[in-house]
């Protein structure tokens, strides 16, 4: 049996679907079982529980052999991503090696390194929970993805509205950071096989898509996509920050936090080996045909 945390979100309803796919046991950790109908209709078991409560994490993981944890939370106070990303992965490894699980995958981010822990609270909890991955003692493998591209969720679709109802395309900066966005169906798939790849054991991968873009080469491609004609605006990023000032105290999450701008800044999020490519060797949608199928 797997446990996926994580499932309801976007990345994890797409690697549910591939691991039951694989015709894989899953059992999926939601905070709500509505938001869960989807995984069960697919043959997934529900078990409700949630990252800050470790009694429902330890109900969830009993009688499991694998952990996929894909749970995240990318805006909020720093007091959040202590709570339910850096400890709620340690209450998750403790249950886990008290299973006696022998497998566990885990969602970082690309990005993430020890020189860039402190850069933003989003980084040093993926730091820190990569840390205590690598410590616990289960086999493992982690995962650092870019971007992540869907037409069902994350960023695309925001961009994709961005370009079909902006009078002008706004490219923050000077557009010329480079970025290697990967289909959501692909990062699915690697998970799916690392949950029983050997050669994947005990070693940290990074996931792009075949295609290294800078973000003002992107909008042209997602333009062209859409036979949209819109004249381009680079956007100074104080100003953008302005924004993100506004837009960061709504509810619901929000696409554009000064966490991301800081990101964005910092430079580029491109893959910087193969590894992934060499040891799983799965096919990669291209990225003219992810902006294709989201436009």
């Amino acid at each position: 049996m797997i446990l996926v945390t994580g499932g309801t979100g976007f990345v994890g309803g797409h690697v549910v679907h591939a691991l039951r796919a694989a015709e894989q046991e899953v059992r999926a950790l939601v905070r709500d079982r509505r938001k869960g109908a989807r995984l069960e209709a697919w043959g997934a078991a529900l078990v409700e529980g949630d990252m800050t409560d470790p009694a429902t994490i330890e109900a969830a993981v009993a009688g499991c052999d694998t952990v996929v944890h894909l749970v995240a939370v990318r805006q909020g106070r720093e007091e959040r991503f202590q709570r339910v990303m850096v400890d709620g992965t340690r209450d998750l490894l403790a249950a886990a090696n008290a299973a006696g699980a022998r497998r566990l995958v885990h969602m970082s981010a690309l990005g993430t390194s020890e020189q860039t822990k402190d850069l933003v609270p989003y980084y040093r909890a993926k730091w820190e929970t990569e840390q205590l991955v690598t410590a616990s003692g289960i086999p493992s493998v982690i995962f650092r993805p870019s971007f992540i591209f869907g037409a069902d969720g994350g960023i695309l679709p925001t961009f994709v509205k961005l370009a079909r109802l902006a009078p002008v395309t706004p490219i923050i900066g000077s557009g010329r950071q480079r970025i290697q966005p990967i289909w959501v169906d692909d990062v699915a798939a690697y998970f799916a096989r690392a949950v029983d790849l050997d050669g994947a054991t005990g070693r940290t991968f990074e996931l792009g898509g075949p295609d290294l873009v800078s973000w003002n080469e992107f909008w042209e491609r997602l333009k062209r996509a859409r036979r949209s004609r819109r004249p381009s605006v680079h956007v100074p990023v104080r100003l953008m920050r302005l924004n993100a000032l506004i837009t960061e105290r709504l509810p619901g999450d929000i696409p554009l936090t000064n966490d991301l701008l800081t990101m964005l800044e910092h430079g580029d999020n491109v893959v910087s080996d193969t590894s992934a490519v060499e040891t799983f060797g799965l096919p990669l949608v291209p990225l003219d045909e992810q902006l294709r199928r989201a436009a």
